[in-house]
């Protein structure tokens, strides 16, 4: 399947590119691979930052070819769902900081890979939606899960229930994407991001990130506690006394992701 994702690392970064011309859509043996890569990445101590890029000005990703849909096989239809649901879900457990570089289009599965990332930059030109109720499917790939929780219930309502399509601008108005960025610079701001998380403690990004998304399972009173508890685990990190050392010191920290 590297014919279908390409994987570069630079650095502590690793790119994941979409290259399945002409729409970017997924099949369940690339949604696998990205399972894969990403499984490799959270093994990988020197990975910090994932990137998902697409060549294209017009597409991002469409999702998902609808002529692997047209036909009366249950088990065929939960297969690929079920790749796609599984590759989201490993996207959103990534221990790094994973985010999405949106080119053109981001279209059904192709919006829910990116709402699994942390960070969504889109370049001016882009349009993003769910179309899939005009077809009679929904948005399986943990989008009609995750939207409410990047723009809120109305506005995931608007996308989901009414097929609303969704320009650059408004997206970053409600919260779908962070920045807006001029055509042919979503990569490059991507990587800038990413630049930044390098000077972070991998460890104290990693409980971070946790800590964050758990906040959406339970109520905000229980996780106080639970905040001061892994700060305090932060201590039997390499990473902890490295960054204050590094900071008593005046010097880079030298992090050991451990």
């Amino acid at each position: 399947m590297s014919d279908l994702l390409k994987l570069e690392k630079r650095g502590h970064t690793a790119i994941v590119t979409l290259n399945n011309p002409p729409a970017n859509t997924w099949t369940p043996e690339s949604l696998n691979y990205l399972r894969e890569i990403v499984g490799e990445l959270n093994a990988d101590p020197e990975n910090y930052a994932l990137i998902i890029a697409s060549e294209s000005e017009k597409f991002f990703s469409a999702g998902a070819d609808l002529s692997r849909f047209n036909h009366d096989d249950k088990a065929q239809a939960f297969e690929f769902i079920g790749a796609f649901g599984a590759a989201n879900e490993c996207l959103t457990q990534y221990q790094g900081v994973s985010i999405a570089a949106i080119t053109g289009f981001a279209m059904g599965g192709g919006l829910e890979t990116a709402l699994a990332c942390d960070i969504r930059i889109a370049e001016e030109q882009a349009q993003m939606a769910l179309p899939e109720c005009t077809v009679g499917l929904l948005p399986g790939g943990l989008g009609t899960q995750l939207l409410p929780w990047l723009v809120g219930e109305g506005w995931a309502k608007r996308m989901i229930l009414l097929g609303e399509r969704i320009k650059a601008p408004k997206a970053e108005q409600i919260g779908l994407v962070q920045e807006v960025v001029p055509t042919g610079q979503a990569l490059t701001k991507a990587l800038e991001l990413a630049a930044k998380v390098e000077g972070q403690s991998p460890t104290s990004v990693r409980v971070c990130k946790e800590l964050i998304m758990s906040a959406r399972e339970r109520p905000l009173s229980s996780g106080f506690a639970i905040e001061r508890e892994v700060f305090v685990k932060l201590w039997d990190t390499q990473d902890q006394k490295e960054g204050v050392g590094a900071f008593m010191e005046k010097r880079k920290p030298n992090w050991k992701n451990c």
